[in-house]
């Protein structure tokens, strides 16, 4: 799989943000990825070392419109945590 494929897009939330501080930044990525796949991606698409990937899956959330019922859409998270005074610097705002 290429880079563009296993990360799909950053998570922005509050916990995210207050994470990125200690250098922990928080992905939603391919369900097929792997640990390893996830921190190539990581370095090649940011220039940036992970030293740490974990993942887990998101279940999803039961939602309702009207009468019909259904589940959003389960999705994987991979946390990955960056080398010492590295920062990615799309999500600094540089």
């Amino acid at each position: 799989m290429d880079p563009e494929q296993i990360i799909i897009e950053p998570v922005l939330t509050e916990k995210s943000n207050a994470l990125r501080e200690r250098g922990q930044y928080i992905f939603r990525v391919n369900p097929r990825a792997n640990k390893v796949q996830i921190k190539s991606a990581v370095r090649q698409l940011f220039g940036v070392h992970p030293v740490r990937c974990t993942v887990a899956m998101v279940k999803g959330k039961p939602k309702r419109a009207r009468f019909q019922r259904g589940y959003t859409a389960a999705w994987k998270k991979a946390t990955v945590t960056l080398a010492e005074g590295e920062t990615i610097a799309a999500f600094e705002g540089v």
